[in-house]
């Protein structure tokens, strides 16, 4: 009985994996990408094993998922609240080779560029049809939220991989600046786009605090990311496309920091709003690596951009965030770990 019950929980829970949930590789590798940057090795190589671990398992699950319960993924591809998720396979990817390349593994970050590519595009595409534009009986203002930003995130994700492979693959210089300052310019435009939709739904539509869920720290994650892959096309070396926009994009990418810094007391001000004043109860839930991978990449955004545009107060910063989104990651593994306790390996008698 208690077998049964276990196997029942973990069916369950494969059916309603939720598709965002690569955000636990997005962050677990971001962070040990800046502690890497801050020559803490140790930390930096255990982030990696969560981070490698987490996306051998998460994609193991996915497989599966997509085998066992098409029809719970469909729902989710029609679903404009969780299609967007999807993105997160193309962003835990990029930032998961991005990391095995500070290492050397420069030939795994190139075939996981590939397919996160191959990914990025087919979605780029088929998400907005299938989870907004093919939808009639309402306006597609009414369902914008926080999610839509992972999009920009993974196509930022993109330019950040391929601005990681030039340096060692000089043959294909132009092919990777080619790709880097169009998936950078695609975000960009992709950015402004889902903040005026996004903003649209809170100014024309009702809503309450359990709406204002942790997606919502993804708008300064995608402009953080933004700000990251700025900072690599600048260090890139000459190339057409490159030499064409290295002075808009360290501009940009310059205000771009500026304006995620902005966010940051708006969003906490918010989540004070939502748990302290009108009290939603604080529990686990896998959208929380939402919260954790902007932190994350923030920081190490502050610590590139600092080196690329000699701005040393940036660089600090950035350093001194890194720490915190570690904590913040500390404190969410756990809440992880006990909730997976809890809701599949426990027997029901036990958890009642």
């Amino acid at each position: 009985m208690t077998g049964e019950s276990r196997r029942e929980r973990a069916r369950v829970a494969v059916e309603t994996l939720t598709p965002g949930y690569f955000a636990l590789v997005m962050a677990s590798g971001i962070i040990s990408v800046g502690m890497r940057l801050e020559e803490v090795e140790l930390l930096s190589d255990v982030l990696l094993g969560v981070c490698v671990t987490a996306f051998v398992v998460l994609l193991s699950l996915n497989v599966v998922r997509l085998a066992g319960f098409r029809t719970a993924v469909v729902e989710d591809f029609t679903d404009p609240r969780r299609a967007f998720g999807f993105f997160t396979f193309v962003a835990g990817t990029n930032v998961l080779g991005v990391r095995l390349a500070m290492d050397g593994h420069h030939t795994a970050t190139a075939v996981l560029l590939c397919c996160s590519g191959v990914v990025w595009a087919v979605l780029g595409y088929v998400v907005p049809w299938t989870a907004v534009l093919r939808h009639r009986d309402h306006p597609v203002v009414a369902d914008a939220n926080g999610t839509w930003f992972i999009w920009v995130v993974a196509s930022q994700s993109v330019a950040i991989a391929a601005a990681t492979l030039e340096p060692v693959h000089g043959g294909a210089r132009n092919g990777l600046a080619l790709l880097a300052v169009t998936s950078w310019s695609v975000g960009t435009f992709l950015y402004a786009a889902a903040g005026v939709f996004v903003a649209l739904r809170l100014m024309l539509y009702p809503f309450g605090p359990e709406e204002l869920t942790p997606p919502y720290w993804v708008a300064m994650g995608a402009m953080a990311i933004t700000v990251l892959a700025g900072a690599r096309i600048v260090e890139m070396a000459d190339a057409p496309m490159v030499t064409a926009t290295r002075g808009l994009v360290a501009g940009l990418s310059v205000v771009f920091w500026g304006f995620a810094t902005w966010l940051i007391p708006v969003l906490v001000a918010a989540g004070w709003w939502r748990h302290v004043r009108q009290r939603v109860p604080l529990r686990y839930e896998a959208t929380l690596w939402s919260i954790i991978f902007p932190l994350g990449m923030y920081a190490v955004a502050g610590i590139y951009l600092g080196e690329a545009d000699d701005l040393p107060l940036v660089e600090r910063i950035g350093s001194v965030e890194l720490w915190v989104a570690f904590g913040a990651w500390l404190v969410v593994l756990v809440a992880m770990l006990r909730h997976v306790l809890r809701t599949v390996l426990v027997p029901a008698t036990v958890a009642s």
